[in-house]
């Protein structure tokens, strides 16, 4: 049987890195990558499989780049995007830009060939729940906050709080997917991940990279620069945290069902998983203490920050994420097995082994291949 020849937009970011891992072990895939960096996927560059090319894919080149790959591809799968809370609120029009007005040419080009598209949209599309705007909201009735692909409306703050504009750039795409399915029979899966947690997320400030990370970078580089762990309006804003092994079983869980994941959108999250922001900081205290052997982790100093300081005027966030999964159960087979703490655990050792001081680490490209 033929390799099927996968196009990814993307590919060298944190999902992308790991989709590569995965289906490289398959050795059934032809690979045709793209992403504008090959630093997280160093180790697979002179694998036959992979072809990559470095370079920014955006609305002007989309076409002349992304065609002669298309002309024999199976499918598209698009994980490129700005996806940092941070960006929302600071880089507006980059982030409308990268999540919507670059990515909707590659919808174009997907339904003129009739190519199949995955593409990896988010939980943010969600917004608010419905019950975060009732008075004393206590989450009582589970059809006020629990969301469901095709029922639940998406709820996003005023247009001033610009923190929405990856959440509406990501919405008014798959809109665009969607129509572009049933006008032009474009063949399509949505998914939308909820927090996908594991080695090779993100990056630390001021050692691989620049700008505020999302929370899990954040805390890290808290405790490893021995400075304080902000909480971001208390900490109170709750998440459904899913391994990135487990993630990828549902990507692949795609790839071999194209029937059952067709014309579908799916939520991709691991609901036993869900914290809030307050409670993770006291679970990575406690899990680095144990990483490190160090016990003064657990008291590590933690601080409350409004969201205004932290991120700048405009940012408002999401309440809580509870994914109903019914869809991916029952057209994937899928479902989540790894729990909150052995995520932290995994997860935390890598960013250890990658940035702690007193690893010694020649190369640190080379921990692009530790293993999830």
């Amino acid at each position: 049987m033929a390799n099927r020849r996968v196009i990814i937009v993307g590919c060298g970011g944190y999902i992308g890195s790991h989709l590569i891992d995965r289906l490289l072990e398959d050795n059934s895939f032809e690979i045709f990558g793209f992403d504008i960096s090959s630093h997280k996927i160093a180790r697979h560059l002179g694998n036959p499989k992979l072809h990559f090319t470095e370079g920014l894919i955006d609305a002007g080149n989309t076409e002349t780049v992304l065609r002669p790959a298309l002309e024999t591809a199976d499918l598209v799968i698009s994980l490129a995007a700005v996806c940092q809370p941070a960006e929302y609120v600071k880089n507006p029009l980059l982030t409308i830009q990268s999540n919507f007005i670059d990515a909707y040419r590659l919808v174009d080009l997907c339904a003129k060939t009739g190519t199949w598209l995955i593409h990896a949209s988010t939980c943010e599309v969600y917004g608010r729940t419905i019950d975060s705007y009732l008075p004393d909201h206590s989450y009582d009735d589970p059809r006020l906050f629990e969301q469901i692909e095709d029922e639940t409306p998406l709820v996003m703050g005023p247009v001033v709080n610009q923190r929405w504009t990856y959440a509406t750039a990501k919405a008014l795409l798959e809109r665009y997917i969607y129509a572009n399915h049933t006008e032009l029979g474009l063949p399509f899966t949505i998914f939308r991940p909820y927090n996908w947690f594991g080695p090779r997320m993100d990056f630390i400030p001021g050692r691989d990279g620049e700008g505020v990370p999302r929370v899990l970078a954040c805390f890290m580089k808290a405790m490893l620069e021995d400075q304080p762990m902000q909480l971001v309006d208390d900490g109170t804003a709750r998440r459904t945290i899913t391994y990135i092994g487990d993630a990828i079983d549902a990507i692949m869980a795609m790839l071999a069902r194209p029937e059952r994941a067709k014309s579908r959108i799916f939520n991709i999250g691991n609901r036993d998983n869900e914290t809030t922001i307050a409670d993770l900081a006291l679970m990575m205290r406690e899990v680095y203490a144990e990483i490190t052997g160090l016990e003064r982790y657990r008291e590590h100093p933690i601080e409350t920050v409004g969201s205004g300081e932290f991120y700048g005027p405009g940012y408002e966030d999401c309440d809580r994420r509870v994914p109903d999964l019914t869809r991916a159960e029952r057209h994937l087979g899928w479902t989540a097995k790894v729990g909150l703490r052995e995520t932290m655990e995994r997860t935390m050792r890598y960013f250890h082994a990658a940035y702690a001081d007193d690893v010694a680490v020649k190369d640190r490209s080379d921990l692009a291949g530790i293993s999830p």
